[in-house]
């Protein structure tokens, strides 16, 4: 299943680990373990956030994702199901008439 995480690190916090190294090692954890197709580094609401698309085989996978980002970074974090135009026209394609 593809999905797509947004996260949002409070400012205080983000200052923290960006001085102690927790911003970058958390980061670079997250890349190596989910090897995402697409990442991205931006503000949400001003704040340090970013935003990923990568598979799971199970969502139990989710777990490790979440309680890395909340523990390390006390990050807010939306998961949700992503589809691709291919996904999306196969899904159509298989509606009733």
């Amino acid at each position: 299943m593809r999905i797509m995480l947004r996260f949002k690190i409070p400012v205080e916090r983000g200052n923290q680990a960006a001085k102690d190294g927790t911003l970058g090692s958390t980061i670079d954890a997250l890349l190596a373990a989910r090897q995402p197709e697409a990442a991205y580094f931006h503000t949400v609401d001003g704040e340090r956030g970013g935003t990923m698309v990568f598979e799971v085989a199970d969502v139990a996978e989710l777990v490790q994702v979440a309680e890395s980002m909340f523990a390390n970074l006390d990050a807010a974090l939306t998961i949700e199901p992503v589809l691709t135009i291919d996904d999306l026209r196969r899904g159509l394609a298989a509606l009733p008439d």
